[in-house]
């Protein structure tokens, strides 16, 4: 079975938005793209205006997909990461420890969690 994940490339300029993991959920510090599980029912683009909503306060437009993972942490999840802007609001910390407007240049100085290393290198090939 595999679980369904989107997340979001949040573009402000040439700096996309990445936040880090609470310390007490696995990857606990490790930073990532704003996301989770898609729910039943939902599509793929409604997950991830949800996700934004509950995680950091923002409405948001998602907008054509960048790519696709698959990864296995203890279960395979494939992670659709789609291209988005803020509609309104300012990101909030309401469930991640941190947020940090970064570079693709700045990418190697953060310690990402596994399942984003392959869209990580893929940033640095397209920007």
């Amino acid at each position: 079975m595999i679980t369904e994940v989107v997340a979001a490339l949040i573009w402000q300029g040439d700096r996309f938005l990445i936040c880090q993991r609470p310390p007490h959920k696995a990857r606990g510090l490790l930073w990532e793209f704003v996301g989770g599980k898609v729910e039943p029912g939902e599509t793929k683009p409604q997950a991830l205006i949800r996700e934004c909503r509950e995680e950091l306060g923002i409405t948001i437009a998602v907008g054509e997909p960048f790519m696709e993972v698959t990864h296995t942490y203890r279960i395979d999840r494939a992670l659709s990461l789609f291209h988005s802007s803020i509609v309104s609001g300012e990101p909030q910390l309401l469930e991640h420890a941190d947020l940090r407007w970064i570079t693709v240049n700045e990418i190697d100085q953060y310690p990402f969690c596994p399942a984003d290393v392959e869209i990580l290198h893929e940033l640095k090939l397209r920007f």
